[in-house]
């Protein structure tokens, strides 16, 4: 997540409201960074190379599956 630019710092005080809900960000990474990644979608090509993506730091946004496909169509 780093390396593709959508991590975010989560705030400490969200971290703790998620252990109400029985989410612990640090136990369950075994990391104390409180990172967690924007969704995403990345379209690479052998070489490593990203010719598509999407990103929407809002989570319920979602990309719509039929773009999705006709980029995938359109890179073959």
């Amino acid at each position: 997540m780093k390396g593709f630019g959508i991590a975010w710092r989560t705030p400490e005080e969200m971290r703790e409201q998620y252990k109400g809900y029985g989410i612990d960000l640090a136990k369950a990474s075994g990391e104390e960074h409180g990172l967690l990644p924007v969704p995403a979608i990345f379209l690479v090509d052998t070489d490593g190379r990203v010719l598509f993506s999407y990103v929407n730091p809002d989570y319920k946004v979602r990309l719509e599956p039929a773009i999705l496909l006709a980029a995938a169509q359109s890179l073959k």
